[in-house]
């Protein structure tokens, strides 16, 4: 059934898709100007670019957090402790991402991107001035889940948002290559973070780290964030969501008539995400920690090696998003799926005891893989929910899926190696991830050569 025909209440063109006339938003897509296309993918980057760089310098900085909010733990508790809030935060992603949906396909894409960015921006700039255990006690870590939350749920519709908006921009034919700047962004970010956190370990000493370096990342926030606010309101809305407004088929309640009528899609959304979230916060975030407390690489070294790998991984991004315009997202990420889960538990048995050269090898190839499925992820969960409930569509399952594996996979990682004594425990996590995910792209449709409105 045609989710055009959902809402009651709407003008008689709420119908025109079921009676397999073309949606109206073709002609303005391909007529976009490459202007606005250019200022639309500019303000895609910056705001991922942003939120990733937040999450990789907590992640990076997860030990040093460790002890000046958590003190009074051992190591691996207070590492565990930090995982923990990191985590938490995630659990409010799924509301965010309704309420983020609601606003951006009611509303449009634009406005909701622009609000987003403000407050994870703001929330963000705040962690820099939070009091430490030493100085407040208990209220410290309160503090800190307290704006992790709120930095989740503005982040919540970032990525969806951005990636959908990007899709609807896209000419036909290359939304692939145009939504991966979604995951190159956030590779960016996760680059730009790896890199300051690795020039801070270099030149200041650890009691300096421990004193104000750990702040140091979360003061860019504000100028970052800004920029990105800047541009954002400068767009235009994109030409299928303003083809929607002008035909009168916005949707009145998208969220209830996503659940209605769209349960099969959000099952699968939800599968495939799921490989994207363990591996995506297992490779890119977790890996230099997993490094230096499990491996005995220095910190230094560790994030050297993140650093030249997450590099690679930026070109990957592009390629694997250009490919999957080519033979397909079901393809793509069919093959993502099976490669994690024949690769994973032999590329970390090749990390013991490895010399620098090879783990830096190891990681490239492992970000080779992700980018596979993350290259061709935001724009198959763009092309997979219509134009009416596609922002609200995209945000809860992707989000749903990162709070459940994603945000929790650094912190199970820690625990299952811990519980089980053995350090491979993660890799069998993510093999897990990646059958959950093959099954749910067998039981999907192939989207790429479908207009938006009808995939």
């Amino acid at each position: 059934m045609s989710s055009t025909k959902a809402v009651s209440g709407h003008a008689s063109g709420a119908g025109i898709q079921a009676g397999g006339i073309a949606p109206p938003h073709h002609a303005a897509q391909s007529a976009t100007d490459p202007r606005i296309l250019k200022r639309a993918a500019m303000a895609s980057f910056i705001g991922n670019f942003v939120e990733w760089f937040d999450y990789a310098s907590y992640g990076y900085l997860a030990t040093i957090i460790a002890v000046v909010f958590f003190p009074q733990s051992d190591a691996a508790t207070g590492l565990l402790a930090a995982y923990a809030v990191f985590a938490i935060s995630f659990i409010v992603r799924p509301l965010g991402g309704i309420v983020w949906g609601h606003f951006g396909d009611k509303i449009g894409r634009r406005t909701a991107l622009s609000l987003s960015i403000l407050i994870m921006s703001c929330s963000t700039f705040l962690i820099a001035f939070l009091p430490t255990y030493a100085q407040v006690g208990i209220v410290a870590p309160i503090l800190l889940l307290v704006v992790r939350l709120v930095q989740g749920f503005s982040a919540s519709g970032e990525y969806a948002g951005a990636s959908a908006f990007l899709a609807e921009y896209a000419p036909e034919g290359k939304r692939g290559i145009y939504t991966s700047i979604v995951p190159a962004s956030t590779a960016a970010g996760l680059l730009f973070g790896s890199i300051f956190v690795a020039v801070m370990h270099a030149v200041l000493t650890s009691d300096q780290l421990h004193s104000f370096g750990w702040r140091l990342p979360f003061l860019l926030a504000a100028p970052f964030g800004l920029i990105g606010r800047y541009i954002r309101v400068r767009l235009e809305e994109s030409p299928t969501f303003k083809a929607l407004e002008s035909s009168h088929q916005v949707a009145r309640a998208p969220v209830r008539e996503l659940l209605s009528m769209h349960r099969g899609k959000m099952l699968i959304a939800f599968g495939v995400t799921c490989l994207n979230a363990v591996a995506f916060y297992l490779v890119l975030s977790y890996m230099p920690t997993y490094l230096s407390t499990e491996m005995g690489v220095s910190e230094t070294m560790s994030f050297i090696a993140a650093t030249i790998s997450l590099t690679a991984y930026i070109g990957f991004v592009f390629i694997m998003g250009a490919l999957s315009d080519r033979v397909g997202r079901k393809t793509m990420l069919i093959g993502a799926s099976i490669l994690f889960a024949a690769l994973t538990v032999p590329l970390f048995k090749g990390l013991v005891g490895a010399s620098f050269m090879t783990i830096v090898l190891i990681q490239i190839a492992f970000g080779a893989l992700l980018t596979m499925n993350d290259g061709t992820l935001p724009c198959f969960l763009s092309e997979i929910f219509p134009t009416r409930v596609r922002y609200s569509g995209f945000a809860f399952c992707f989000n749903a899926a990162n709070a459940i594996f994603g945000g929790t996979a650094p912190f199970i990682a820690t625990w299952l190696i811990g519980a089980t004594g053995n350090k491979l425990a993660p890799a069998w996590y993510l093999v897990g991830a990646s059958a959950v995910a093959l099954v749910a792209m067998l039981a999907s449709r192939e989207t790429a050569r479908k207009p938006l409105d009808n995939s």
